[in-house]
């Protein structure tokens, strides 16, 4: 299977399970391959054949873009290292949720959730302790007694009722067949890889990216205006885009540059993106710009910001610059 093949897989699946996708971010770097929504779910899907290929810089992007558009942001692949991925298993990689192509589908087709995640060691389910307790209790066998039984000590078993520790599927699968009841804790993808509903803020884990002394350049500048007029600017490295900028009140992706053909295909990109994700879409051009939009990207030039005082006045240029363009 080439990545080729697996990027048709999951748009097929994602597409079946009723998902609207952007076009395919096809400009490098990039840290999706493609948004999806549906209803309240938005999904940054970065396609991997091989998932050990994402690197910590890419999912640091992955997890901020994920949280200013309020969605999720998850890698789907074929392998890790020298074997593939096994199907109703998810693994991580720097936080970010990995799975294959079936599980996708069990998941978002089949409203079938995954038991199983891999971690360092094998691969281990997570037990309904509260279920478990009971059960033991119901039979009035004490803690020694199962312990003996599954071959743990007491205090592991404690554990897995207590603190919901998770357990080797072996271990799992004795307890079941011993209480005759299903004690596996399904996995929620999406609760498991951060879901938020849109627009609503949240405090990120970690600090994010900013621009270091003395390496501002043009467009960092003209990034900077934009954060006066009130915006808080999230500065990207690997997104169509260069920037997300948000207030209380709209989300914008934002791109800088000057004047070119590359523009047009990057506003075009942002144009399919910003659909999905229920954003503006803005590239402001430094310089003159031979158009006023592409698609629903509206392009404004540098000289056009300056005359703007505040993040209301640059929404009311937009939709102006917008119904103009409509009405052409």
């Amino acid at each position: 299977m080439t990545k080729e093949v697996l990027i048709h897989q999951i748009i097929d699946v994602l597409s079946r399970a009723g998902f609207a996708l952007s076009d395919r971010c096809n400009i490098r770097p990039r840290s999706f391959d493609v948004a999806a929504r549906k209803d309240e779910t938005l999904l940054l899907c970065k396609v991997l054949f091989n998932i050990d290929g994402l690197n910590e810089e890419t999912a640091k992007e992955m997890k901020y873009l994920a949280e200013y558009l309020g969605g999720s942001a998850i890698v789907v692949g074929a392998k890790t290292r020298d074997q593939m991925l096994e199907d109703s298993v998810v693994y991580m990689r720097y936080d970010i949720l990995a799975l294959n192509v079936q599980t996708l589908q069990d998941y978002f087709v089949e409203n079938i959730m995954p038991l199983v995640s891999a971690a360092p060691g094998g691969l281990y389910v997570s037990i309904e302790g509260d279920l478990l307790k009971k059960s033991r209790t119901d039979q009035s066998m004490s803690l020694g007694t199962l312990a003996s039984m599954v071959g743990v000590s007491r205090r592991t078993i404690s554990k897995y009722e207590e603190e919901g520790m998770d357990a080797s599927i072996d271990v799992v699968l004795q307890l079941e067949d011993i209480f005759g009841v299903e004690l596996a804790k399904p996995i929620d993808i999406l609760k498991s890889c951060g879901s938020r509903k849109p627009r609503k803020k949240a405090e990120p884990e970690q600090e994010e990216p900013k621009l270091k002394p003395g390496t501002l350049l043009p467009e960092d500048l003209i990034l900077n205006t934009i954060s006066m007029l009130g915006y808080d600017v999230l500065h990207t490295a690997q997104a169509p885009f260069k920037a997300i900028s948000r207030d209380k009140s709209s989300v914008i992706l934002t791109g800088v540059s000057e004047f070119n053909t590359t523009v047009i295909k990057r506003a075009h990109l942002m144009s399919s993106i910003s659909c999905i994700t229920e954003t503006q879409s803005v590239f402001i051009i430094n310089g003159r710009s031979k158009l006023k939009s592409v698609e629903n990207t509206v392009l404004i030039e540098k000289n056009e910001l300056d005359t703007i005082s505040d993040s209301q006045e640059l929404l009311d240029f937009i939709e102006e610059r917008k119904d103009t363009n409509s009405g052409a």
